[in-house]
């Protein structure tokens, strides 16, 4: 297993780290197979989606603000509930299949990580076997 760093700077925020994941899958040696990605936080997640035009990221982001406010009636009182509810909706882990030594991505998609309570310093674990 390798383990991505992926700095924020934005407390919502969508960082596009296909090119990391990709460089993680072929220095794996792995010519066909999966590649797993987890995220082993709480206020974080990682998805699939257009990658060609940012600002679908930046939609995305504002949608989920606006879905899930930093203010509410939350009962967790550390100011972040907002984020783990974001992260639960996303969700933690994502797989993808590898041919050829690549990532088997549609045209426009792109492997984003999801944070929800930046600006901070994250980890993306990627593991990748074959088949």
């Amino acid at each position: 297993m390798q383990t991505l760093s992926v700095k924020t700077d934005r407390r919502t925020q969508l960082v596009d780290v296909t090119a990391q994941v990709q460089k993680a899958v072929a220095s794996s040696g792995v010519a066909t197979g999966i590649c797993y990605l987890y995220v082993p936080h709480t206020t974080a997640a990682i998805t699939i989606n257009e990658c060609a035009d940012p600002d679908v990221a930046r939609d995305v982001e504002g949608a989920l603000d606006r879905l899930v406010p930093a203010t509410g009636p939350y009962r967790h009182r550390e100011g972040n509930s907002d984020s783990h509810v974001k992260a639960v909706l996303i969700g933690a882990s994502q797989f993808v299949h590898v041919e050829g030594g690549k990532l088997v991505l549609g045209r426009w998609q792109g492997v984003f990580f999801c944070e929800f309570d930046g600006p901070r310093d994250r980890r993306l674990q990627v593991k990748v076997v074959t088949d």
